[in-house]
């Protein structure tokens, strides 16, 4: 019998498998956890905690808002966007992923 896992250690695994170069949602994240799409609010947490606990190689610039948004602060915006450019991610003025739905990664 396989052992149960949490929704917190899908959703970390999920998080930790985004290839490098594309993107998912916070939605999309909780519903491949199990969770439904409320759950999607408390995504950044369960990462926040396990970042927190140990786990640094979360990609979070690779976690963005159902519209293609990113979520980028003042005083982190040029690491911020050092890490999409890396990736060969390109970002508009207003915040948004080029071609978002051809970088979008979607869960089985």
């Amino acid at each position: 019998m396989k052992p149960m896992t949490t929704f917190s250690e899908r959703v970390l695994k999920i998080a930790l498998s985004i290839p490098k170069g594309r993107v998912t949602t916070y939605g999309r994240i909780a519903i491949a956890a199990g969770g439904g799409g409320i759950s999607a609010q408390s995504i950044t947490s369960i990462l926040g905690k396990a970042y927190q606990a140990g786990v640094k190689n979360i990609p979070f610039h690779r976690i963005v808002y159902a519209d293609g948004k990113i979520w980028v602060s003042e005083a982190r915006r040029k690491e911020r966007l050092a890490l999409y450019k890396k990736e060969k991610i390109e970002i508009d003025e207003r915040d948004r992923i080029k071609n978002f739905r051809e970088k979008l990664i979607e869960f089985k």
